[in-house]
């Protein structure tokens, strides 16, 4: 199996690539690729790890051809990242540009694969790259487009675990919507050791997560955002759409996807059961506290115009 890691020479694409080559199944095949011309030395610095999977670097146009060509998962943390003071929408006039044609090389040399997005803003670059997808006559992109939103999830459990004297990782928290400030809401009332923790508490709890990024950022001072967390929750839902591709069951992570029900917005991040075709079924939200439910209908608005940013910047591109 091929996966290529889109914007592999940058401060997620680095240690991303690292935990791919270290976890990947024995035989796969590695592929990176960035507009940096060292990407091929990231490549050979980390073939020199003992382990039965192979790393390619590739830059430049022909480059990017090469390392998308018949891939079955493609990941992309290419883009500018976050400086002090930006929302992740003021990201989007930069990024939209580099996802297109990204995606666009995806669809034609690699139309069966499965891409995984993590470049921000994600509720925008998702429906964006689901339009070019589209438009290359790709009909079952559902299947096939996530947005990377593992990390708030990985956030909720850490933060929850601290609060509540839980071990990490012992706790599971799903987080539902999308993947900026409001719009990503951690289902704490579905966790273990609910009822201990006070409604303020969740309330403050709930808005940590949603901030969680920017905290990062003002931790750095400036020097970069969330790049270590991040990767490490790109390299397991990569490893995840990996294990379904290759029929491992039960393989559930939450995701940012194509919800063709339209139950809450046209995209929507929830839980994924992920499987041989890509998504094989959206879990249920289930019930929600009355906290969340209005968390969850004051965020839709937003999300929605988020979603039709994304559309409309390819439908008026003219090409």
């Amino acid at each position: 199996m091929k996966i290529a890691v889109l914007g592999a020479a940058g401060g997620i694409g680095q240690p991303l690539s690292l935990l791919l080559k270290n976890k990947l199944p024995a035989g796969s095949d590695l592929a990176l690729y960035d507009v940096a011309p060292f990407t091929p030395g990231v490549a050979v610095d980390l073939s020199h790890i003992p382990t039965d999977v192979n790393v390619k670097g590739y830059t430049g146009d022909d480059g990017l051809t090469e390392a998308v060509r018949d891939a079955s998962v493609v990941v992309i943390p290419a883009g500018v990242a976050r400086k002090p003071g930006m929302d992740r929408s003021d990201l989007f006039n930069v990024n939209a540009k580099i996802i297109k044609g990204l995606v666009e090389a995806v669809a034609k040399n690699a139309p069966g694969a499965c891409i995984a997005i993590i470049t921000n803003p994600v509720n925008t670059m998702v429906p964006l790259a689901a339009e070019v997808l589209k438009k290359a006559g790709i009909s079952d992109y559902a299947k096939k487009l996530f947005g990377v939103t593992l990390l708030d999830t990985l956030r909720a459990e850490t933060f929850w675990a601290d609060i509540t004297g839980y071990s990490r990782g012992s706790v599971k928290i799903p987080v539902i919507g999308g993947h900026s400030g409001s719009t990503i809401l951690p289902v704490f009332s579905q966790a273990l050791g609910y009822d201990s923790v006070s409604s303020e508490d969740i309330e403050k709890l709930t808005v940590r997560v949603q901030n969680a990024g920017t905290e990062v950022v003002e931790a750095k001072a400036g020097a970069g955002s969330a790049t270590l967390s991040m990767a490490t929750a790109g390299a397991r839902f990569a490893l995840a759409i990996v294990a379904g591709l290759q029929g491992v069951p039960g393989v559930v992570e939450s995701a940012y996807v194509a919800d063709e029900s339209g139950e809450f917005a046209p995209f929507f991040a929830r839980q994924v059961l992920l499987g041989k075709n890509g998504v094989e079924s959206l879990k249920p939200v289930g019930r929600l506290s009355d906290y969340e439910q209005k968390c969850l209908n004051d965020m839709l608005p937003g999300l929605k115009n988020d979603i039709q940013q994304g559309v409309d910047f390819v439908q008026n591109c003219g090409n």
